[in-house]
């Protein structure tokens, strides 16, 4: 199945855009078009721009920001890293799915349906069973993994 973006799924998607940075995207979208600049030469251009203007900002504004309490965009979303053993699990799980997904019946039409959707049903069904046999002792895999590789800092003094 193939998907195409209609013009008028496009226009929606526009039209819900805030109306000031649908203008500044349609203003820099027609400066470029018009230039006849290499694209490659364009977004060249524009990452020295950035750069030179992350530069231009010093240390003391940055400074006076933070003390002021001052907030510069979105908040900042920490995502903490998994402990090394949920990686290890996580992979010991994708194992095991690939070889219950090998184990279940070629032919099985009746039970997980025909076509695409059927290898989606059945690749989802492997991924939980997986997922599950790995959860609990699970082969091995994850063990001799964790053994193998302590998480204390490693020769470059990064974690993991």
């Amino acid at each position: 199945m193939i998907v195409t973006a209609t013009p008028d799924l496009v226009l929606d998607v526009l039209e819900a855009a805030d109306p000031v940075t649908q203008r500044a995207a349609t203003a820099k979208l027609d400066a470029l078009k018009s230039s006849g600049a290499d694209f490659a030469a364009t977004m060249d251009a524009e990452v020295g721009k950035a750069k030179a203007a992350t530069a231009d900002q010093s240390a003391a504004q940055i400074a006076e920001a933070q003390q002021s309490g001052a907030v510069n965009g979105a908040p900042v979303r920490v995502i903490k890293a998994p402990a090394s053993g949920e990686v290890y699990r996580k992979f010991e799980a994708f194992i095991l799915q690939t070889f219950v997904e090998t184990m279940l019946p070629k032919e099985s039409e009746e039970v997980f349906g025909k076509g695409t959707a059927g290898g989606v049903w059945k690749s989802m069904l492997a991924e939980q069973l997986g997922a599950q046999l790995a959860k609990g002792k699970g082969i091995g895999i994850a063990k001799q993994l964790a053994a193998a590789h302590p998480a204390g800092p490693d020769v470059t003094g990064k974690a993991g």
